[in-house]
């Protein structure tokens, strides 16, 4: 086989000359990247007013799981939300009166992703069975949901990631295997895979645009990349990152998207300028960010760390703008609601916390 790789070459090439020339490429092109980049974000927002502190109103702990929990996602509906965890369990709460509405206990622990359908009639999750599974829910609350899961996508490695496209008949899986997938729900056929990544893809997330088509990934080859949904092809890939890639988050436009890391930083990227804008990181905050999101307006930037803290950054001016406690474990994961009123974090403490804050 070395042989035939070999051939492909034109003389006087080799694999150290190619790889030379490569990396002399991604040289020029970085330098041409910094060429357009002549000002950071926190200079074009100087003139911006400071925040004020954030008020959180009402705090609420969601009690139930066995063990970490793992994920967490809203239903559309802006109060209802599934979480699932390390005990096996995938649980459907209201968040406003703390009630548990659906169940569902899976053969194999380690749930590491789950999602909630946009009509709000079903839920998917996967992990380390390999697997993404879909459960309709029913009305009827003593329903054997189980016995209705579906399987619909099958990696190599385990899941590490999912979330419905627009409707609740295609899903897109992030695995362990180094790929993302685009599967049918009802056939559980596979539409488009996204090979790119060099190792386990750790996080994706759907471009808001319902046009957009493209969504984005991260993981541990540092490198978090963006795709067109329908070829399948890698469109932009940035890698500034010293370590994992734990989660990366659109910003509410679609134009940009942040990231958290092992590398106790957070990251946010313009698309349209095609480079890192902004590095989220004190000297004091020395443990990995798990899990990001943003506000509705998109002016705070919410990070889970693995020191049990939700830092709140300032997107535009780069600074910390308050610090949330609460959890006794590491952050897996922080949602805000569809409507931005309401915030929500899974952790390794067996708990989810909900906060309503005056602004987000």
């Amino acid at each position: 086989t070395h042989q035939m790789a070999c051939q492909g070459l034109q003389g006087g090439e080799t694999v150290a000359s190619l790889k030379r020339e490569s990396e002399s490429l991604r040289k020029k092109l970085e330098e041409e990247r910094k060429k357009l980049s002549d000002i950071e974000l926190n200079q074009v927002a100087e003139k911006i007013e400071v925040l004020g502190p954030l008020s959180i109103k009402t705090r609420r702990v969601l009690k139930g799981h066995g063990n970490k929990v793992l994920c967490m996602d809203w239903c559309k509906d802006k109060r209802r939300l599934v979480s699932s965890s390390q005990d096996g369990k995938v649980i459907v709460w209201d968040a406003f009166t703390l009630n548990k509405e659906h169940g569902v206990a899976l053969p194999c622990t380690w749930v590491m992703a789950c999602a909630y359908a946009p009509s709000g009639c079903a839920v998917a999750c996967g992990g380390l069975d390999n697997k993404c599974s879909v459960f309709p829910l029913s009305l009827d609350k003593n329903e054997n949901l189980s016995a209705k899961k579906k399987s619909v996508a099958m990696h190599t490695n385990y899941v590490s990631g999912c979330t419905f496209t627009s409707s609740d008949m295609q899903i897109l899986t992030s695995s362990g295997d180094g790929t993302c997938a685009l599967w049918d729900v009802e056939s559980g056929q596979l539409l488009q895979s996204f090979h790119g990544h060099t190792a386990d893809v750790l996080s994706l997330d759907l471009a808001p645009s319902e046009t957009g088509n493209t969504f984005v990934s991260g993981g541990c080859d540092k490198k978090a990349n963006i795709w067109d949904m329908r070829s399948g092809q890698n469109i932009q890939s940035f890698e500034s990152h010293e370590s994992d890639i734990n989660c990366v988050k659109y910003y509410p436009s679609g134009d940009a998207f942040a990231s958290a890391s092992d590398d106790a930083t957070c990251r946010f990227y313009d698309l349209r300028a095609d480079r890192e804008v902004a590095v989220y990181q004190k000297d004091s905050v020395i443990f990995g960010a798990s899990t990001v999101d943003f506000s509705l307006s998109g002016r705070l930037l919410f990070a889970g760390y693995n020191d049990y803290t939700i830092n709140v950054w300032d997107v535009l001016k780069g600074t910390r703008a308050s610090i949330l406690f609460g959890h006794e474990n590491r952050v897996s994961r922080v949602r805000v609601s569809p409507d931005g009123t309401a915030l929500c974090s899974a952790s390794w403490d067996n708990t989810l916390r909900v906060s309503w804050a005056a602004y987000l």
